[in-house]
C-alpha cells in the first residue's frame, strides 16, 4: 500500500476550500464593481424623458435657452454612465435601443432647430417609448448581473459543501475510523489485553502511531508475562519458605514439649524425612568420652551405607554430632542446616535443663543434710548424751529424783526433735503449684491462718517479669519461717506481709506483727530458722534484717535485686 502524507491531505483540502471561497469572493467583487454604475445609469437614461419633455416647451416659445437645454440633453445621453452600461460588454439588445434614441435623438435635435414645434411635439412620445424601453434593457441588464452573483454564489457554496463532506466522510473513514481503533486497543492494553489487531492505514503519521501502539503493546506483555512469571516464582518461594517455617515450628514444639529422647528424636526424624520425601536419615550423638548414640527412625539404616549428605549438629561453638541422609536428589540445604542446628539447641537446652535439675537437686538434698545436722542432730547428741548420763545414774544408784530429772529432759528432748521434724517437713513440702508468686504464697498463708488466731494480711505488688522461677521457693520459704516465728515466738495477733518494689529498683519483702519485739529472736539466735533465713537472702543475692517497730513488734525484711540484676552481675 503506497503511503502518504494525512498532513499534506488536510493541507490539499484545505487549499481546495480557500481557493473555492476566494474564487467566489473575487466573482463577487467584480461583479459589484461592474455593477456600481448601473443605477446611475438608470437614473440617467430616466431623466432623459423629463428632458425631453422640457425640450418640447422650448421648442415653441424660441428662446435663447433652447441650446442650452439641448446640450443639457446630449450631455446626459452621452454620459459616461450611460456610454460604461453600453460597453462591450453589454447585451446586444441594450446597445441597439441605446444606438436607437441617438438616431431618433438626431431627429428630435432637427425639429427643435428649426422650430418645428409641431413635428416635435407629434414625434415626441415615440421618442420617449424609446427612452422606456431603453430603460427597460438597463433594469433587465442589472437583474440579470444581480441573478449571475446569487447563482453563482449557491453554485459556489454547494462547491463547498459537496467538498467538505467529502472530505468529513473521507477523514472519518481514513482518519477517525482508525484512531478509533486505537483507542480500542489503548483501553484493551489497560485491562491487559495485550494480543491487539492494529489498523492499516494510508498515512505515514497513523502508520507511525499505530506502530508505536502495537511496539507498546508487545512490550507490555512481554513485561507482563515476565512480572506474573516472578510473582509465581516468588509465590512458590514464599509458600516453600512457609510450609519449612511450619515444618520447622512443629518441629520445634515437638522437641519443647516432650523429653528429648530416643522416641521423641525418632519421631521428629520421621517427621523430616517425610516431608523433605528422603530415603533414609539418621542421627549421631558424640559425647565426651568418645562413645556415640545412633538415632534412626522406622525406615532404618542400610548397613555398610554410604552417606550422600552429612550436616552437624553445631550450636555456637558446641558440636554435639551430625545429621547423616541417603538420598539420590539434592536436598534442601538450607533447611537441613537450620533443622540441624535447631536439633543441637533443642538437646543443649535439654541437657542444661537436666543439669539445672540436678544441680538443684543436690542443692536441696545439701540443704536438708545440713539442716538436718543443725537440728535433729544436735537435738539426738543431745539424747544421747543424756541416756550416758541415765545410764550412769542408774548404775551407780543415784535416787529416784535424779533420775526422773534425766528421764524429763530426755523426754523433752524428743519433743523438741519431734517439733523440729514436723517444722522441716512443712518447709521441705512446700512447693508452687500456683503459676505466679501471689498465688503461692496465699495457697501458703491459708493453712496458718486455720490453724492460728493471728489475722493474717497480703498486700502482693511486686512484678513478675522481675522474679525468676528459682526465686520463688527461696522466697517462699523464708516468708513461712518468718510468718512461723511471729505466731508461735513473737505471739502476734496481727500479722502483715507487703510484697513491693522500691524506689531504688530493690525488691522489698517485709514481715511485720504485733508482738513482742526482738526479745525472742535474741533468745533463739542459735536457732536454726535464722540461720537458714540469712542462707536464703544470700542466695538472693540479698539480705534479711530484723528491726523493731515503733508501736512494738519485730519487722523482718528482705531486700534482694530483680531476677536480671542479680543475674547480671
Amino acid at each position: 500500500m503506497k503511503q502518504g502524507s494525512l498532513t499534506s491531505t488536510i493541507l490539499g483540502v484545505m487549499l481546495v476550500l480557500i481557493l473555492l471561497s476566494s474564487g467566489l469572493a473575487t466573482f463577487a467583487i467584480a461583479n459589484l464593481a461592474y455593477s456600481l454604475g448601473d443605477a446611475r445609469a438608470i437614473n440617467a437614461s430616466g431623466s432623459l424623458r423629463m428632458q425631453s419633455y422640457r425640450l418640447m416647451f422650448f421648442a415653441n416659445s424660441g428662446s435663447p435657452e433652447t441650446q442650452q437645454k439641448v446640450q443639457q440633453f446630449e450631455q446626459t445621453l452621452y454620459s459616461p454612465e450611460l456610454e460604461h452600461a453600453v460597453s462591450w460588454s453589454a447585451p446586444k439588445a441594450l446597445s441597439d435601443q441605446y444606438h436607437l434614441v441617438e438616431k431618433k435623438w438626431q431627429i428630435m435635435k432637427g425639429y427643435i432647430e428649426h422650430e418645428n414645434a409641431r413635428e416635435y411635439a407629434a414625434s415626441l412620445k415615440n421618442f420617449v417609448s424609446t427612452i422606456d424601453l431603453l430603460v427597460r434593457e438597463m433594469e433587465h441588464h442589472a437583474e440579470f448581473k444581480l441573478k449571475i452573483l446569487a447563482v453563482s454564489q449557491l453554485i459556489g457554496l454547494g462547491l463547498m459543501l459537496v467538498v467538505a463532506l467529502i472530505a468529513v466522510r473521507y477523514t472519518r473513514k481514513r482518519v477517525v475510523m482508525p484512531l478509533q481503533q486505537m483507542m480500542r486497543s489503548a483501553q484493551s492494553i489497560s485491562r491487559g489485553q495485550f494480543e491487539l489487531a492494529m489498523p492499516k492505514t494510508e498515512y505515514i503519521e497513523l502508520t507511525a502511531l499505530s506502530d508505536a501502539l502495537q511496539g507498546t503493546a508487545r512490550e507490555l506483555s512481554a513485561l507482563y508475562h515476565n512480572l506474573e512469571h516472578q510473582v509465581a516464582e516468588k509465590t512458590q518461594a514464599l509458600t516453600q519458605a512457609h510450609n519449612e517455617l511450619s515444618f520447622l515450628y512443629q518441629s520445634l514444639v515437638i522437641l519443647h514439649t516432650r523429653p528429648v529422647d530416643h522416641l521423641t528424636l525418632a519421631d521428629a526424624l520421621s517427621e523430616l524425612r517425610q516431608h523433605q520425601q528422603l530415603q533414609h536419615i539418621r542421627l549421631v550423638l558424640k559425647y565426651d568420652d568418645g562413645s556415640e548414640d545412633i538415632v534412626t527412625d522406622e525406615a532404618g539404616w542400610p548397613a555398610s551405607a554410604q552417606v550422600d549428605y552429612r550436616y552437624p549438629l553445631k550450636f555456637d561453638s558446641t558440636e554435639l554430632g551430625f545429621l547423616d541422609i541417603i538420598d539420590h536428589h539434592s536436598p534442601n540445604q538450607a533447611l537441613l542446616n537450620n533443622y540441624a542446628m535447631m536439633l543441637a539447641r533443642s538437646i543443649l537446652i535439654h541437657n542444661a535443663v537436666e543439669q539445672r535439675q540436678q544441680l538443684a537437686l543436690m542443692e536441696e538434698r545439701s540443704i536438708i543434710a545440713r539442716e538436718l545436722h543443725d537440728s535433729l542432730g544436735q537435738v539426738l547428741s543431745f539424747l544421747k548424751i543424756q541416756i550416758s548420763l541415765l545410764r550412769k545414774a542408774i548404775t551407780k544408784g543415784h535416787d529416784k529424783a535424779t533420775v526422773e530429772q534425766q528421764l524429763n529432759e530426755i523426754n523433752e528432748g524428743i519433743n523438741t526433735a519431734y517439733l523440729q521434724l514436723r517444722e522441716l517437713l512443712s518447709t521441705f513440702r512446700l512447693t508452687i503449684k500456683e503459676p505466679n508468686l501471689s498465688g503461692a504464697l496465699e495457697g501458703m498463708l491459708t493453712p496458718l491462718r486455720a490453724q492460728s488466731q493471728a489475722e493474717i494480711t497480703l498486700d502482693y505488688r511486686l512484678p513478675s517479669q522481675q522474679l525468676g522461677a528459682n526465686q520463688h521457693i527461696h522466697i517462699l520459704q523464708l516468708t513461712r519461717e518468718a510468718t512461723l516465728n511471729a505466731i508461735k515466738h513473737a505471739k502476734a495477733s496481727h500479722i502483715s506481709i507487703c510484697c513491693y518494689s522500691a524506689d531504688d529498683g530493690m525488691l522489698e519483702i517485709t514481715i511485720s506483727d504485733d508482738g513482742i519485739g526482738l526479745t525472742h529472736l535474741k533468745e533463739r539466735e542459735q536457732h536454726f530458722g535464722i540461720g537458714i533465713m540469712h542462707e536464703r537472702a544470700a542466695k538472693l543475692a540479698g539480705e534479711v534484717e530484723f528491726t523493731s517497730n515503733n508501736k512494738g513488734g519485730t519487722t523482718v525484711c528482705l531486700r534482694f535485686p530483680p531476677q536480671e540484676i542479680s543475674s547480671y552481675e
